[in-house]
């Protein structure tokens, strides 16, 4: 009995540092890329203002996230390069500036660091950091969320608010994928609608394919607010 209880525990030790083992070296299923609306990340920035009076209006990427579909939020802080900023080239950086920059605290190598130390070295074996930049400013600029929803009369607004489905429906039928959405609400003003946050698209494994989204949206059936 007792080495029966041994060995049980042997299994279960071992299992746990196995499953740890694959999570630290980057095993995903699809990646996420996500893009961000600055004026709602700018008035949920509790510490201090974001660094321009006014933000951006148009969409700009948050990040390139290998993910599981039993679990989004992993893997991630992979065992992997760090980042080294001399890998991006001044006609990449200059680029970046434009597709990814830091909305709130302007530091954009601090925040390039961020994310690939957090999500690119968990790909890293099918994109190293030139390729996850390069490849992430290419997504941004290949699919103009900010121009297909002007396109369908979906522009900022102080007070209109949107049916999820009327915001999904113009992206999908330029990208033919579904997207999906984030939202953010206000606690301070929970009456309030809930904001527009995030727009997700997803791509396979080699983060070539777009594919549909099949995660279940954090905006729920409540209307959106565009600001």
């Amino acid at each position: 009995m007792g080495m029966l209880k041994s060995s049980l525990a042997f299994l279960v030790l071992a299992f746990a540092f196995f499953f740890c083992f694959v999570m630290s070296t980057g095993s995903y299923d699809y990646f996420q890329f996500v893009q961000q609306w600055p004026p709602t990340n700018c008035r949920f920035r509790n510490k201090r203002p974001c660094s321009k009076p006014r933000p951006l209006q148009n969409f700009t990427i948050h990040g390139l996230w290998p993910s599981n579909y039993s679990n989004p939020t992993k893997p991630s802080n992979c065992i992997g390069s760090q980042f080294n900023e001399s890998k991006l080239s001044p006609k990449l950086r200059s680029k970046l500036k434009i597709s990814w920059p830091d909305v709130e605290s302007g530091n954009d190598t601090k925040f390039w660091e961020g994310e690939w130390n957090k999500h690119g070295t968990c790909s890293q074996d099918t994109l190293n950091q030139t390729q996850y930049f390069a490849r992430s400013h290419a997504f941004w600029n290949i699919r103009n969320i900010t121009e297909i929803l002007k396109n369908a009369s979906i522009l900022p607004h102080p007070t209109q608010t949107w049916k999820y489905s009327d915001i999904v429906s113009p992206i999908k039928a330029v990208t033919h994928r579904t997207p999906l959405l984030r939202c953010k609400s206000d606690p301070a003003h929970p009456n309030n609608p809930q904001l527009l946050h995030e727009v997700v698209f997803c791509y396979e494994f080699n983060a070539l394919k777009l594919i549909d989204c099949n995660r279940t949206s954090r905006c729920g059936n409540q209307p959106i607010s565009f600001q």
